[in-house]
C-alpha cells in the first residue's frame, strides 16, 4: 500500500513537472527577442483597421502592438497623434509607416522611443523635401486621385481596386474604397526637416507593382536612407494588407536588430 502511495505521488509530480515545463517553455516563445513594442501608422486614404492581419500575427508572436488613427487634417497633427501614442510605450519601439504614414515616421522617429523604422510603400523624404515634390520626379501609374472643393483629396472609388489595392481580394478592396478617409491635400506638400533616417536603422518593403508610389521611387528612397529591404514582386500598395506574413517578418526583423541605448 504504501508503495502505491509512493508510486502514485511520484506519476502525479511527474504530470506536474511536465505541465510546468511545457508552459514554461510556451511562455518563453511567446517573448520576443530584443524590442517589443511595435507602433503601426496608416497611410492617406485608409485607416489603422487595416493593419489588422500584421496585428494579429505580431500580437501571436508576443509583441506590444498600437496602431494609430490619426485624422489625415494636416501633417503636423498628424505627427502629433503619432507622438501621442509613442508616449505611451513603456520602452523602446519600432515605428512602422505605410504609404504617407512614412513621411509622417520620418518626422516623428526622431522621438526617443524610437529605435528604428519600417518603410511599407511608403514615402522617405529628405530635408527640404515633400512627399507631393518627390512624386512628381518619378510619376505615379495611377490617375484617380479626385480632388474636393473642401481642399481634401480621396481615389476615385470605381478605381481604387485596380489602383490601390489590386491583389488584394475584390470585396475587400470595394469596401476600402467605400470606407476612404479623405485626406486633405496640404499634408502631401508639408516639407520635411531632421529626417529620422539619417540617424535611425530602416527597413524598407518594395511594392513591385505598386501604382501610387512608383516603384522606382520606393527603391530611392530605400537605397538613400541605407535601408534593410525587400521587395515583394507584383505587391500593389495594399502590400501590407496583401503579403501581411512578409510585412510581419520584416518588423520583426527590425525590432530583432535595431540597437537600443
Amino acid at each position: 500500500m504504501k508503495n502505491l502511495i509512493n508510486k502514485n505521488r511520484l506519476f502525479l509530480f511527474s504530470v506536474m513537472l511536465f505541465y510546468f515545463v511545457c508552459n514554461y517553455n510556451n511562455a518563453a516563445a511567446q517573448q520576443p527577442a530584443g524590442i517589443k513594442n511595435i507602433v503601426l501608422v496608416h497611410g492617406a486614404f485608409v485607416d489603422g483597421s487595416g493593419w489588422k492581419p500584421v496585428y494579429d500575427i505580431l500580437v501571436k508572436k508576443g509583441f506590444h502592438v498600437s496602431v494609430t488613427q490619426q485624422p489625415l487634417t494636416s501633417f503636423d497633427g498628424d505627427v502629433a497623434a503619432v507622438k501621442r501614442v509613442l508616449a505611451m510605450q513603456d520602452g523602446p519601439c519600432i515605428l512602422v509607416g505605410h504609404s504617407y504614414g512614412g513621411a509622417i515616421i520620418t518626422i516623428a522617429g526622431n522621438d526617443s522611443h524610437v529605435a528604428g523604422l519600417v518603410y511599407i510603400a511608403a514615402h522617405a523624404p529628405d530635408n527640404g523635401e515633400s512627399e507631393g515634390g518627390n512624386g512628381k520626379l518619378y510619376p505615379s501609374a495611377y490617375k484617380s486621385l479626385q480632388k474636393g472643393g473642401d481642399g481634401f483629396d480621396f481615389i476615385a472609388p470605381n478605381s481604387f481596386y485596380a489602383d490601390f489595392a489590386a491583389d488584394l481580394p475584390k470585396p475587400i478592396a470595394e469596401f476600402t474604397a467605400n470606407a476612404q478617409m479623405p485626406a486633405a491635400d496640404v499634408v502631401f506638400h508639408a516639407i520635411i526637416q531632421n529626417p529620422a533616417w539619417r540617424v535611425k536603422p530602416s527597413w524598407y518593403m518594395v511594392a513591385g507593382a505598386d501604382r501610387i508610389i512608383n516603384p522606382d521611387l520606393e527603391r530611392m528612397y530605400a537605397k538613400r536612407a541605407k535601408s534593410t529591404v525587400v521587395e515583394i514582386a507584383g505587391a500593389s500598395h495594399s502590400v501590407y494588407q496583401s503579403h501581411p506574413q512578409e510585412a510581419a517578418r520584416l518588423i520583426i526583423d527590425a525590432a530583432t536588430n535595431s540597437p537600443v541605448k
